[in-house]
């Protein structure tokens, strides 16, 4: 089975975790606060946020755990988004690098989805800012 790290993801909303006590959230969940080490409860997080910082990956991640897909290797943008919660996400960024960089920019709106393997994040639609 290819673990290609741009393959499509199931959406299954971002299963995080928020802190009993003093209330900072964390992706993936955990089973204790990352902050003040007390409890945490499983918590659904909201999925939209702003690119805080992104690269290309320009060559394949070691193997393994990785294996290439059928089609070979090809490089890909990853990004940090900054979550409305305020938790940073590593997510490949669904944006086709062979045009070219420009639609790529530090705070632009993303949304964030989880499935299996690494999440995924696409340009927020207008439509969907507000909501």
């Amino acid at each position: 089975m290819a673990t290609d790290p741009r393959s499509p993801a199931v959406a299954v909303g971002l299963q995080g975790s928020r802190c009993s006590g003093c209330a900072v959230a964390a992706y993936p969940a955990e089973d204790t606060c990352p902050r003040c080490g007390g409890p945490a409860v499983p918590a659904v997080l909201q999925g939209t946020g702003t690119l805080w910082t992104w690269t290309v990956q320009r060559y394949a991640p070691k193997s393994p755990p990785y294996q290439a897909p059928p089609g070979g290797f090809e490089p890909f943008a990853l990004g940090y988004v900054e979550l409305a919660e305020g938790v940073r996400v590593a997510a490949v960024l669904d944006v086709d690098i062979r045009d070219g960089l420009d639609g790529v920019r530090i705070g632009m709106p993303l949304t964030v989805t989880a499935g299996s393997g690494v999440p995924r994040a696409r340009p927020t639609t207008p439509g969907e800012e507000g909501s």
